[in-house]
């Protein structure tokens, strides 16, 4: 969800995102690479590595004919006659994984990331054909959406796999803590969660350098949502206490690299930030919860803007990011939770 207030206070100093299919120097031997996306994003970035034996490269793309042509240029352009060393995957998602297996295939390289990310991408491309679960659907339907709203999830559901290549049948897993020796730098993976399970950022000490993924964004926040599949999870709480690890383990003065906007400086400005506007969107949930609520009802007290039944897409992430502030506060005993006859969940404040 959209989260500007705040970024004005950082600083941009790279410049415009490069143009598809060039490449944009940002540091020594890092370069800034655009790929498109569908939606009000229209980008995403991707960071490649100058490294022994041909760049690493952090995150692949979308699975898209456009994506796939803008590889095609880059190879045919400023990347011709490179071979990739490896690629990273910061997480699942696939606007980041989506071309990862169609990379590591062309170029008999491996795929790095953590083992919940790789997992988790190989469960949901297996849901590719499958029919919507009942559970889910129930768990749409407790949320307060219409049959309308039903219905497009069950046309909708299984998208993962046909934006992600397949993946390759093994991986190498990184891990929190661990050191990657890539172009005769250290970098030191930094997990988070929340956002997704296991997402990886690299911090490079000697060039004052970190990227971040969705882990953090400068103009906007990461979406923070429970899913079917574990309905009474409590992901918030794991992202705003990964918000304190990222500001415990990486410095201010770094140049943060992210996986959408533009790179900035004031990392810990922006994690402050972030921190407090869920705390406020909180305290908003708290007031609305003074009367039983559904959570279609509580769109107003945590979103900016309307969130429509008719718009899929960005009416499962408001749902999503809905439900993980209930459960935050059902988790401490702040609010009770009651299904009416109609299978409907009602909240209230305690």
């Amino acid at each position: 969800m959209t989260s500007n207030q705040g970024a004005s206070a950082l600083n941009y100093p790279c410049g415009e995102p490069p143009a598809l299919g060039q490449l944009h120097e940002v540091a020594n031997g890092v370069h800034w690479i655009a790929m498109p996306l569908t939606g009000p994003l229209a980008r995403i970035n991707l960071w490649l590595l100058e490294d022994e034996g041909g760049p690493t490269l952090i995150d692949a793309g979308l699975n898209s004919d456009e994506s796939v042509a803008t590889w095609n240029d880059l190879f045919a352009g400023p990347l011709a006659g490179k071979t990739l060393r490896r690629v990273i995957a910061t997480h699942m998602h696939p606007d980041h994984m989506g071309l990862a297996g169609w990379l590591t295939r062309r170029f008999s390289c491996r795929l790095w990331m953590t083992q919940l990310e790789y997992l988790n991408c190989r469960v949901l491309i297996g849901d590719t054909g499958r029919r919507a679960p009942e559970e889910a659907v129930a768990f749409y339907r407790r949320a307060g959406w219409d049959r309308q709203a039903i219905e497009n999830y069950r046309s909708r559901f299984g998208n993962y796999g046909k934006m992600t290549a397949p993946l390759p049948d093994s991986y190498r897993r990184i891990q929190d803590g661990e050191v990657l020796r890539i172009g005769g730098r250290d970098w030191e993976v930094v997990t988070g969660i929340g956002h997704t399970p296991e997402h990886a950022c690299l911090y490079c000490a000697s060039q004052q350098l970190f990227i971040s993924g969705d882990q953090v964004l400068p103009r906007i926040s990461s979406n923070v949502s429970v899913f079917p599949t574990e309905p009474d999870a409590d992901p918030l709480d794991g992202w705003l206490v990964s918000l304190e690890k990222l500001r415990t383990r990486v410095p201010d003065d770094v140049l943060v690299l992210p996986a959408h906007n533009e790179p900035f400086h004031g990392l810990h400005a922006r994690l402050d930030h972030l921190k407090a506007s869920q705390f406020r969107a909180l305290d908003r949930l708290r007031e609305t919860l003074r009367t039983p609520q559904r959570v279609i009802d509580v769109f107003g007290a945590l979103f900016s803007r309307p969130i429509s039944l008719d718009n899929p897409m960005l009416l499962g992430l408001a749902t999503g990011e809905s439900i993980a502030h209930l459960n935050y506060l059902l988790h401490r005993n702040e609010a009770v939770m009651e299904i009416d006859a109609k299978g409907v969940a009602w909240y209230a404040g305690v």
